[in-house]
């Protein structure tokens, strides 16, 4: 079965039993509980666009290791032409679902696991490009959804992972045994943690000889024994379990479900083990990694931005504002916003590489540019969407106050803009808006791929300073004779 549907996905999910927490309830099946399904929603979605005709040819692929049609979010980039695809379909999906679709972060990984797992066989002999190209193949197959764990705690940042006061604050390998390792610690805010079918765990950041324990990369099936997940706490969470339009976007939620997951002494197997000690790759596989997560950026939250702006226009058609020269600016500039961090995502692209393990890379620079500026264009949407939608974003009346036999007629009255508009249109409109741009959503779009600061990092490593300035003194004539034309 290369390719599931959506239902298909859901029953997946119902035959595996994950130990997972939130708000200190025990929670038995994320699919029917009103705190995960617009997660699972999301994420089910993706199984369906790959099987649609038009969409079909973004979000499937031709698998290189068996040569049969895959969903896209599990093939391994082969061309200029995957990595554009893949953005393409990032936007696309976005545009679908006005929210997280959890998928990317797994797919970014193996992406990225695939040719590191390359480059450390041919430097120290080990096996584990073929073991993870088995690997591949079973989650093609099966048309898994893993997820992509990177981020530890961390706990004082000031200390490497061997040096902390707590070993466990990192994920680390615990024992050796002959036929895996035992590993233990926690990775932080994992999208899609809790309705993935399991992790893919990778280290968080470059190591050094006495860290090699912590520089690991191994997968695990979400209900492996000593595995438990804490869902987070997400802004307006409880409004999941109101069953009311005051959600703004009931049935894909507004981000990407994330979870603490914690392991508790948990035994990987030898062929699900892609990395053990090779501390000298640690910082290499983060950067890959991160390059693919940073491009998606301008695709995923080009998508989103799109349903915003219709979300923003729709409104002002129903409040009576779309003719105002400065609202039409606004939604101009809006435009521009999100055509540029687009633009972003597919130079990265278009500028991307081939890796010695054959799959192709995209450009570490323009990637981080694509992050670095969502990180501040994604912010001036949303200002200049609350700027258009008005004082109602933070106070206007619930829906359980429009249908109240005493409150609902004045609510009614006083919500409506337009007069042959509805009021529940209005109302509708502002909660979507409202959900998109007042929360953890917004704020995932600063730190989710790595915070501001780890992008000028990349970029000052990556922006060829020496060389310019080379250029610069050449023009300058700089260690020459000046030439002087009179």
């Amino acid at each position: 079965m290369p390719q599931m549907t959506g239902k298909q996905y859901k029953e997946s999910l119902k035959k595996i039993h994950p130990l997972i927490y939130y708000m200190g309830e025990k929670i038995d099946n994320v699919t029917t509980h009103p705190a995960f399904i617009p997660h699972v929603n999301a994420a089910a979605l993706t199984y369906e666009m790959a099987l649609a005709p038009e969409f079909e040819e973004l979000c499937s692929a031709k698998s290189h290791l068996t040569g049969e049609k895959i969903n896209r979010f599990t093939h391994i980039h082969q061309s200029h032409d995957d990595l554009i695809k893949k953005v393409k379909m990032l936007r696309a999906i976005g545009q679908q679902t006005g929210s997280c679709f959890q998928r990317c972060v797994g797919f970014d990984g193996m992406n990225a696991t695939y040719s590191i797992t390359y480059d450390i066989d041919k430097k120290y002999g080990t096996g584990y490009h073929e073991r993870f190209k088995t690997f591949m193949k079973m989650i093609q197959g099966k048309d898994l959804m893993p997820s992509g764990a990177m981020t530890d705690p961390k706990g004082d940042r000031s200390l490497s992972p061997s040096q902390q006061k707590d070993p466990d604050l990192y994920v680390h390998v615990v024992e050796r045994k002959k036929d895996g390792i035992i590993v233990s610690g926690a990775k932080a805010h994992i999208t899609g943690a809790v309705n993935s079918h399991g992790h893919l765990v990778m280290p968080t950041s470059a190591m050094r000889a006495e860290d090699k324990d912590y520089a690991v990369t191994f997968y695990v099936p979400i209900d492996a024994p000593g595995l438990l997940h804490i869902f987070g706490r997400q802004s307006n969470d409880t409004r999941k379990c109101e069953c009311s339009m005051d959600q703004g976007n009931a049935e894909y939620g507004c981000v990407g479900g994330e979870a603490l997951i914690v392991f508790d002494k948990v035994f990987v197997p030898n062929e699900h083990v892609f990395m053990c000690g090779e501390y000298d790759f640690a910082g290499e596989l983060v950067e890959r990694f991160a390059t693919f997560h940073r491009q998606n950026y301008g695709g995923c939250k080009g998508g989103l931005a799109d349903v915003l702006v219709g979300a923003v226009y729709a409104l002002t058609l129903a409040q009576g504002t779309s003719k105002a020269s400065h609202v039409k600016d606004k939604l101009a500039e809006m435009i521009h916003l999100a055509e540029t961090i687009y633009c972003c995502s597919i130079a990265c692209s278009c500028q991307g590489f081939q890796q010695p393990a054959g799959c192709y890379q995209a450009d570490p620079l323009l990637a981080n540019i694509t992050k670095l500026n969502v990180t501040r264009n994604v912010y001036e949407v949303a200002r200049l969407a609350h700027d258009i939608t008005g004082g109602l974003l933070a106070t206007m009346p619930s829906e359980f106050d429009l249908h109240d036999p005493a409150t609902g007629k004045w609510v009614d009255k006083y919500m409506k803009g337009v007069a042959d508009v509805p009021a529940e249109t209005r109302i509708r409109l502002i909660r979507l808006i409202d959900a998109m741009t007042c929360g953890t959503a917004l704020a995932e779009s600063m730190h989710g791929a790595g915070s501001p600061q780890a992008q000028k990092i990349m970029i000052e490593r990556r922006g060829s300073l020496e060389r310019k300035k080379k250029l610069a003194e050449k023009l300058a004539k700089i260690g020459e004779q000046p030439f002087f034309v009179c």
